[in-house]
């Protein structure tokens, strides 16, 4: 699912193209339209997904007492497909490495002079208040041309403008073996060098209202999508 970006380390211009666009030459390069439009067709292909199942619970209800029951298990269907949808954009932040350590029987946190390292880099790249929610949340906010991002380490959030909608990107750096940090400095890098380019290059696993995504993020991510949707607010 996940798109790899930010080949390197060291940003070029910012006029400069990301070079993983030639990877995914068939996609028409984002910019403001594009992902207005792309939002409103996941709206609704949600709604195409929902309205039968509220649809048929009416007539059920309306049909005879007795069917009420399947009416509402209808309902229930209707609400838990969007919330499924969120679930998934909330898998873009969620921490990869922690996971990858349990799966292994590693104890959390395996590498910590690596990250301790990736975190120093990364913290010259961001201001003070930037690195203050990066280590309350994992995540760092980067104001952009198409909204504010949330970068993680292996997916970013795009909030965009007056903070309405969010879209939830899958996107990673190349270099597996990299400590969170690291990711997140090789995607911030990426992001300023060619932003409409880096969302692009990122598959789009949710598109939504920020509220619906909050229900799923734990609360280091629901704090950095705050702070986020209060930026773009203010944008």
């Amino acid at each position: 699912m996940a798109t790899e970006a930010a080949s390197a380390a060291t940003p070029v211009g910012r006029d400069e193209a990301l070079p993983e666009l030639a990877k995914v030459y068939w996609r028409r390069r984002a910019d403001d339209l594009s992902l207005t439009r792309t939002g409103r067709l996941w709206t609704a292909t949600t709604l195409a997904h929902t309205l039968p199942f509220l649809a048929t619970a009416v007539f059920l209800f309306l049909l005879s007492p007795i069917t009420i029951p399947v009416g509402l298990a209808a309902i229930a269907q209707a609400w838990i497909i969007p919330e499924l949808y969120a679930a998934r954009g909330a898998n873009v932040v969620r921490p990869r490495v922690e996971r990858r350590h349990r799966r292994r029987g590693e104890p959390r946190g395996a590498h910590p002079q690596a990250e301790r390292i990736a975190v120093g880099f990364l913290g010259d790249l961001i201001d003070h208040s930037a690195r203050e929610l990066h280590a309350r949340t994992g995540l760092v906010l980067e104001q952009g041309e198409l909204g504010v991002w949330a970068l993680g380490e292996a997916g970013a959030l795009l909030i965009r403008p007056g903070g309405k909608r969010v879209h939830c990107l899958c996107v990673r750096a190349n270099d597996g073996g990299l400590p969170p940090s690291d990711r997140i400095a090789h995607l911030l890098l990426a992001l300023r060098t060619d932003e409409a380019g880096f969302a692009t290059v990122a598959n789009l696993a949710f598109a939504g209202a920020p509220w619906r995504l909050r229900r799923r993020l734990d609360f280091r991510g629901r704090e950095a999508l705050e702070a986020a949707v209060a930026l773009a607010r203010e944008a």
